[in-house]
């Protein structure tokens, strides 16, 4: 990577006891009339938007359900149709991100959501509407391209903080997505949980294309693998699809065997198609970094974590009481007692990225998988009570925004600027397919102990938070073999 003046950018890793280096004098101050709190902002309501569009509808689904006449089983694509997108474009379009320029494809992408939110708010039948949620699903590359952006325009002291915030508003929309569901259809329709976000996405169009600037690193070669974008996305279809059905169609039926037999083939070959490019999807040297690798499988970890967490606890406020477990809550205020969650994912996300700073990324990425841990394990011997879950999702909140700050973090301080697209689309990927396992695996926990009226028992929920838990203790475990963070430097050799 070269500068301005003609010196090279080498890339240092180093032993910080204390944190990061500070920044170089070069680099250390805002370029002259950015813009970069308005930039935030713009970033933050893009994802924000994504994040509630992917979490509103799982509580609204049985009324859709008997709003358009459809079953419950097909209702469900809604979910998946959303999550089988979002990560097969994900890669593809912070590839072109880091082509073509950030700017264009964030706008791109928010009108991906726009567009898809339309059809879903005019749909009047099921089929029309999971068209609307697969057009909504790549808006999942605003992950990408907005730490692309950050990375671009924000001076090195600001960064952290600023990636921080936009990487926990994956969980904090996920959070008041919960909240918001209950009021919009209880006195709306379920037609305004796209209304709303489509509204949020046309000022958000109109304000990236405004006031974000032009991305200035860019990769040299315009041509895309697509060799490569075609097996990874046979491959995540069939992972993610055998994942999501296999509970309706039986995991050990031919048909989900066979996708995931499918999903491991067709993975291998997509590694070796990339290995052999010229131009690949994602370059598997930056992949192979540890501060990569380790952090992809976290992402994968908490992502599991999360989602067993945002699905049980509403179950568990809204079971009756009669169960001897549930606290018989409605949609409304079963969502409320999820929003210590959500403040506290909006407490920890910057507060990652400024600690990131003295502490270093590392450190602040265990303490938030620690904390995961922690709550979860504390769900399965303490959910008897309401003050006992409303501590606990806030510890939880804490440790899946100061993990989801952290990782974005180590991403995009580990690979080149001109990777930081893919890079981090593949940690967005990660989290997606984390959040479909826990989606798919806490559901047959707790199905699989009901009784004959097919009513849960309470050691369903018990096994599904110890799944969670393991999952959390996991993370811990891999978060250990994150490196230190890594910083470039500038070295006075003249390139010729």
């Amino acid at each position: 990577m070269t500068t301005a003046d003609g010196t090279r950018a080498v890339p240092v890793t180093e032993d910080r006891p204390n944190g990061p280096l500070p920044p170089t004098p070069a680099d250390a101050h805002e370029k002259p009339g950015s813009r970069t709190g308005v930039v935030l902002l713009i970033l933050i309501l893009g994802s924000l938007t994504y994040s509630l569009l992917q979490s509103m509808l799982a509580p609204a689904l049985p009324v859709i359900t008997r709003e358009v006449g459809t079953t419950s089983d097909t209702a469900s694509w809604l979910l998946t149709a959303y999550l089988l997108v979002a990560s097969v474009t994900t890669p593809v379009v912070g590839r072109l991100g880091d082509i073509y320029g950030k700017k264009k494809l964030f706008v791109a992408t928010i009108g991906a959501l726009c567009v898809g939110s339309l059809i879903c708010g005019l749909a009047d039948s099921i089929g029309l509407m999971i068209v609307g949620r697969a057009v909504q699903g790549v808006g999942s590359a605003v992950f990408p391209l907005s730490f692309g952006i950050v990375r671009d325009e924000f001076p090195p002291h600001r960064r952290a903080a600023a990636i921080g915030l936009t990487s926990a508003v994956m969980g904090i929309g996920s959070g008041i997505g919960l909240v918001l569901t209950g009021p919009i259809v209880d006195n709306l329709s379920y037609h305004w949980l796209f209304w709303i976000p489509m509204v949020v996405c046309c000022f958000t169009i109109v304000m990236a294309w405004l006031f974000i600037p032009e991305s200035p690193n860019r990769v040299q070669s315009s041509r895309i693998n697509w060799l490569g974008v075609a097996l990874l996305g046979g491959g995540l279809v069939s992972l993610l699809l055998a994942v999501s059905k296999g509970r309706s169609w039986g995991w050990s039926s031919p048909t989900v065997v066979g996708l995931f037999a499918a999903s491991v083939v067709l993975l291998a070959l997509w590694v070796l198609a990339e290995l052999r490019s010229s131009s690949p999807l994602v370059d598997m040297k930056v992949m192979r970094l540890r501060g990569v690798w380790t952090t992809n499988v976290v992402g994968l970890l908490t992502g599991f974590a999360m989602m067993s967490a945002l699905l049980l606890l509403p179950q568990l406020l809204q079971l009756d009481k009669s169960t001897g477990f549930g606290f018989g809550t409605s949609v409304t205020v079963s969502g409320l007692y999820m929003l210590p969650m959500a403040a506290a994912m909006l407490i920890a996300g910057p507060a990652a990225g400024i600690l990131e700073a003295r502490f270093g990324s590392r450190l602040m990425l265990l303490y938030g998988c620690a904390l995961i841990a922690i709550s979860t394990i504390m769900l399965i011997f303490a959910h008897g009570e309401l003050w006992q879950i409303s501590i606990i999702v806030f510890l939880f909140g804490l440790g899946i925004g100061a993990a989801m700050a952290s990782m974005a973090n180590v991403i995009v301080g580990t690979v080149p600027p001109e990777q930081t697209g893919v890079a981090t689309g593949i940690n967005t990927i990660a989290r997606t397919v984390g959040m479909s396992f826990g989606s798919a695996l806490s559901t047959v926990a707790v199905t699989s102990h009901q009784t004959a009226a097919a009513i849960p028992e309470e050691a369903g929920f018990t096994l599904a938070f110890a799944l969670a838990a393991g999952s959390g203790l996991l993370a811990v475990v891999v978060g250990l073999r994150v490196p230190r963070s890594r910083r470039t430097i500038e070295q006075p050799h003249k390139v010729s």
